[in-house]
């Protein structure tokens, strides 16, 4: 037996494929068995069946099948490389390369680590040049055996140890300095766990990849591998420094606590190996994103799973992050109530708004309307429609009205819910319940939202005896804390509130002209100035408010966020199409996307561009948002639905007048960023060519 992973006899060179991948990992089996290292069935079973489960195909043309397996009484590696590629389920085409690991069921510590390493090697391009170049079977086997045991390689034949990982495997020491330089910078320092089922090849390529796209990025990121090879676990420190993690597994990974509150990207571990630049651009956004997913905590509850977080805070941030957390619990409220608001327009007519709930409770299926008289601004009137439509219409816009009924009730009782977890659940709400009834609406909602979670969250930090403590998060917070709340919005709050929104909302009203369009200007820059964030919110907010008054001046408010926020997804997308050269891969790949994206008004896919060069991008679609949300007032386009982007054309008028306004944003947006891109790109030539 051979004391070597990788010997000559385990390679083949331009061979001619047998088959499929079926066939090309049967050949494997019979290269790797025909040094008796191995049952020959055992080991193809083995590694079919991990073909099975996940497909082994890479991006660069090469294929890892393996697997540990009791048929193999000895590790090898065996290595075929293929005269005509074979299809082994990799995004970007098929493998000319195949590098089979075969491992014993008790494999030691020692050899996964050995393997841990080539995983690694064999993302580095150059490398994999290197093997299809080689001449000679004991070439390559010097080329495999020198990335895994450099030491005992030939200088000629030595490869570098892969990025932050020393000799035997572990994460290397260095690191942590340059992490913690790019830190002192402003960016956002971001954890990394990569695990997949056999845990020796895709954990360690992915963390590879990860590792070699935040070098390129200028990105701080410590990696942690959950696979066979053991784990050298994050320190205290690093965990302390990170903003953000990337969880890239295909397994439950272990410790997960630790992160309790730290925003979270989830994906397979082959996304680590096959998107590491656009995963590391999630994880930047999520860290400034108040609202991104997060890792739970042990006691349930937003409070819970952010008090790790929480505690460094300030109050001002820590009720901003509430704020945040309950208009993004609001918006599904909002999405569709509005929405079938909208689709009931589109059956029935826009007159159905007076006359919806009388035919909901009073018709049915059986016993459709017809023409229905009601009492409209100009005198009594009569609907356009009648029968199914209306009745159908009519349900629809009933059912929008009960869930924008939530609204103010829903960001209060969710605000508190920020703050204080569950127990600020109910005097929220009731809190928001009591706001609609007096008349003080969202502005209401803020106050009571933030009052009740406040309140309730000083009663969880009491240490009530025993008898007590199981009746306070039930029944002793949440009574207390509504009797507070109501109290207070009753008896000091609710009038002058009240007094406030009427004038705010006759304010609007009566915006026309000049002051209009400046309204419209503003909405646009807050649109575009964060793309997601708080400020983002504020303005959204701020319209799907208003929409439930049902004027002129709501629906223009609503239409020019709506519009203004489609601006910078559509504007990348456009950036990316015309000037290619000036993008990644990656970026182009996301440009794509945001095509969709923007139509659908999700102003998030813009982030990562964002989140990359915020200097070029973020002004650049401020630009374009100001002039489409002026263009949206001056025309006098309107929206009845508070989401849905281009596909709710038939509750936005005018329509073309929407169109037009978006148009024209994108593409003053799209020429800025791309101007600005061109300029940096030319100097960066010219940098170049003086060095």
């Amino acid at each position: 037996m051979s004391d070597k992973l990788m010997t000559p006899d385990l390679v083949r060179l331009d061979v001619a494929p047998p088959g499929d991948k079926l066939a090309v990992i049967g050949l494997m089996a019979d290269v790797i068995s025909a040094t008796g290292r191995a049952e020959r069935d055992g080991l193809e079973a083995g590694l079919l069946k991990r073909e099975e489960s996940f497909a082994t195909g890479m991006p660069g043309g090469f294929a890892i099948p393996h697997c540990r397996t009791e048929a193999v009484h000895e590790a090898a590696l065996g290595f075929l490389r293929l005269s005509e590629p074979v299809d082994f389920g990799s995004a970007d085409g098929p493998a000319d390369l195949v590098i089979g690991i075969a491992a014993p069921a008790g494999t030691d510590d020692q050899h996964l680590k050995l393997l841990a390493q080539l995983s690694r090697a064999l993302i580095r391009p150059e490398f994999l040049t290197s093997l299809r170049e080689a001449q000679t079977p004991e070439e390559v086997a010097g080329l495999v055996m020198g990335v895994i045991e450099p030491e005992n390689a030939p200088a000629s034949q030595a490869a570098p140890a892969a990025a932050g990982v020393s000799a035997s495997g572990e994460a290397a020491p260095a690191a942590a300095p340059a992490a913690s330089s790019a830190a002192a910078s402003g960016v956002p320092t971001i954890l990394a766990i990569t695990s997949c089922p056999t845990g020796i090849a895709h954990t360690y390529m992915a963390a590879e990849s990860l590792e070699n796209a935040a070098k390129d990025k200028g990105i701080p990121l410590y990696v942690e591998t959950q696979g066979s090879g053991g784990i050298t676990p994050f320190t205290s420190e690093q965990i302390a420094e990170a903003s953000a993690i990337i969880v890239a597994a295909d397994v439950n990974i272990s410790g997960r606590e630790r992160f309790a509150g730290m925003p979270i990207i989830e994906v397979p571990v082959k996304r680590g190996i096959s998107d590491a630049p656009g995963l590391l651009d999630q994880a930047v956004a999520a860290a400034g994103d108040p609202h991104a997913k997060r890792v739970p905590g042990d006691g349930g509850g937003a409070a819970a799973s952010s008090e790790s977080s929480q505690s460094a805070q300030s109050w001002p941030k820590r009720i901003q992050g509430a704020v945040m957390t309950g208009v993004s619990y609001m918006i599904p409220f909002v999405a569709a109530g509005g929405l079938l608001m909208a689709l009931g327009f589109l059956f029935a007519g826009y007159d159905v708004a007076f006359v919806a709930s009388k035919v909901a409770l009073g018709n049915s299926l059986w016993d459709l309307p017809g023409h229905l008289q009601y009492e409209g601004a100009s005198g009594t009137l009569t609907t356009d429609r009648a029968g199914f439509l209306l009745y159908l219409g009519s349900v629809l816009f009933a059912l929008g009205q009960a869930g924008m009924g939530f609204l103010v009730a829903a960001l209060s009782g969710y605000i508190a819910f920020g703050l204080a977890g569950r127990p600020g659940i109910a005097p929220g709400f009731i809190g928001g319940a009591v706001s609609i009834t007096i008349g003080a609406g969202f502005l209401g909602g803020l106050i009571t939202g933030i009052l009740a979670g406040l309140i309730a969250y000083a009663f969880t930090t009491l240490k009530p005896p025993r008898w007590l403590a199981g009746l306070m998060p039930v029944v002793i917070i949440p009574l207390v804390t509504s009797l507070i709340v109501g109290g207070v919005m009753f008896l000091f709050l609710g009038k002058p509130l009240a007094s406030l929104m009427n004038a705010l909302q006759d304010g609007l009203s009566g915006m026309t002209g000049s002051s209009a369009i400046l309204l419209g200007v503003i909405l646009g820059l807050m649109m575009c100035f964060d793309l997601g964030g708080p400020v983002n919110k504020a303005a959204y907010l701020f319209a799907t408010a208003g929409l439930s008054q049902g004027t002129e001046a709501s629906f223009q408010i609503m239409a020019a966020v709506m519009a203004a926020g489609m601006v910078p997804p559509l504007a990348m997308a456009l950036s990316t199409t015309v000037r290619k050269k000036l993008y990644t891969q990656v970026e182009r790949e996301n440009g794509t996307t945001a095509w969709l994206l923007g139509a659908s008004f999700i102003s998030e896919g813009s982030i990562p561009f964002a989140a990359a060069d915020p200097l070029r991008v973020i002004p650049s679609m401020m630009v374009g948002g100001a002039v489409t949300g002026a263009l949206c007032e001056a025309l006098g386009v309107g929206s009845r639905a508070p989401h849905g982007g281009i596909f709710v054309f038939f509750a936005i008028n005018p329509f073309w007048g929407y169109l037009l306004a978006i148009v024209i944003g994108t593409v003053i947006s799209a020429f800025l960023v791309t101007v600005l891109k061109e300029m940096a790109f030319r100097k960066k030539q010219r940098e170049a060519v003086a060095a």
